[in-house]
């Protein structure tokens, strides 16, 4: 989804899109994302504020992800309001390095005329998702043997219950006891 900056004036422009199932191409950087489970549902106010384009807007929808646990996948719904500003980024000689602060963390360069938002709502929904993806707070996750999904039931291999860092204590023998 490409914008016109030229399009863009003091007024607000307001673009309300949908995005298909089959918009999110899966690639070996997107790992926990496995693709849509749902439409995205985008809805973008642009304006124009001094030498700076404000985006704000909101994305809901939901994707697919796989479990950290179990790596079975579930859906993860998304309610992700947004807000960023786009500049031209300032070139010169004389141009010294600065500290970022914290409003600095909002601001995107652009180059060019255009500006293209699927790079911008994919950057979102990899900043809403979690830092542990776990379908539900109960996932049990694999055995650490046999590699059976622990969810569907006990595994067969027979692994002790124990934590096998206290392993070594079984064979302690206590003076007195």
């Amino acid at each position: 989804m490409l914008i016109d900056l030229k399009t863009i004036s003091t007024e607000e422009l307001e673009i309300a899109e949908t995005l298909d199932k089959d918009w999110w191409q899966a690639s070996a950087d997107d790992a926990p994302v496995l693709g849509l489970a749902t439409p995205l549902r985008v809805k973008v106010k642009a304006s124009k504020v001094g030498d700076k384009y404000l985006l704000a807007g909101r994305i809901s929808g939901a994707v697919s992800l796989k479990c950290d646990r179990c790596l079975e996948a579930f859906r993860f719904d998304l309610e992700i309001p947004f807000s960023f500003f786009l500049v031209s980024p300032k070139s010169g000689p004389g141009e010294a390095e600065a500290e970022l602060l914290d409003e600095d963390l909002e601001v995107d360069f652009i180059h060019g005329e255009t500006i293209d938002l699927d790079v911008r709502i994919k950057e979102q929904v990899f900043l809403s998702l979690p830092m542990k993806s776990i379908c539900r707070e109960e996932c049990l996750g694999l055995c650490p043997l046999c590699g059976a999904n622990l969810n569907e039931g006990p595994c067969q291999c027979g692994r002790q219950k124990t934590n096998l860092a206290f392993s070594k204590l079984e064979s302690l023998k206590i003076e007195g006891r």
